[in-house]
């Protein structure tokens, strides 16, 4: 049965829609469905969680290889279904969930659109970070989290995701791969977790992302507002040492720059 096919039987049996306002596109290409079955087993993880089952388009693929699958969803009807298939499921907003008790998984989701940013960034700077991730992104944003320095995309998530994780593309995905399709393209990348010198991620996050508040404007400007824990007189010397004008911006300085920056700033 194709994943179309299991979608319209589904949605048949629960009388359901994509819900517009949580972002709802299920997934129905079978292409898609197994480069990212595969980029999952790629991991050899024991543990999976996945966000938004919804009608189980990765769900019952899933479901079959991996026994301790655990699932977080929102819709409380798609919730009740998984529940009454006793699998292991919450009913909460995934950007509301106790991340600790899943520091041992992988993440597999065709993200809704509207937290895909915000889920990139909270699983960044655990303290623990979750084996790695397997995750669908509105293009655009896929492009933001591999953009570098001095291009159009380049910016905070870039940043952010680049310093905590080596990303590569898994597949790329058109409108008719969802139903209903969306009217934009998406793209799967994987995520595995790199070894980084920030220890203290929250401030790193708190430092990128004065650095590119203002994306126009000067990086002198922007980290004028950092608080005390940084000496921002320091600026000079670094750019100096690495034969920068005044005039830079955050966009132009690449990941290892900008960490490099953070450090040298950061009062001891």
């Amino acid at each position: 049965m194709t994943a179309f096919d299991r979608l319209k039987k589904r949605q048949d049996e629960l009388g359901v829609q994509a819900k517009k306002a949580l972002g709802q596109n299920f997934l129905v290409s079978d292409t898609v469905i197994e480069k990212i079955i595969n980029a999952v087993e790629d991991f050899h993880a024991q543990h999976i969680v996945e966000i938004g089952p919804g009608c189980g388009a990765l769900t019952d693929l899933l479901v079959e290889k991996y026994p301790h699958l655990k699932l977080i969803e929102l819709d409380s009807q798609l919730y009740a279904f998984w529940k009454s298939k006793n699998l292991d499921i919450i009913n909460v907003d995934a950007l509301q969930a106790d991340w600790s008790i899943y520091q041992n998984h992988l993440l597999v989701s065709n993200l809704p659109y509207q937290i895909s940013s915000s889920i990139v960034i909270d699983r960044s700077i655990d303290q623990k970070q979750l084996i790695g991730m397997v995750l669908m992104f509105q293009k655009e944003v896929a492009q933001r989290i591999r953009a570098v320095q001095q291009t159009e995309h380049y910016g905070m998530l870039s940043v952010i995701a680049q310093e905590f994780w080596t990303i590569q593309t898994v597949s790329e995905a058109g409108p008719r791969d969802f139903n209903p399709p969306p009217k934009v393209a998406s793209r799967v990348l994987a995520f595995r977790p790199r070894e980084s010198n920030i220890t203290n991620k929250h401030e790193y996050l708190y430092f990128v992302k004065a650095a590119f508040k203002q994306r126009r404007r000067i990086l002198k400007t922007n980290l004028a507002a950092l608080d005390h824990r940084f000496n921002v007189d320091l600026l000079a010397s670094w750019l100096e040492q690495n034969k920068k004008t005044d005039k830079v911006r955050a966009e132009e300085l690449s990941v290892v720059q900008l960490n490099s920056l953070y450090h040298h700033l950061r009062v001891k």
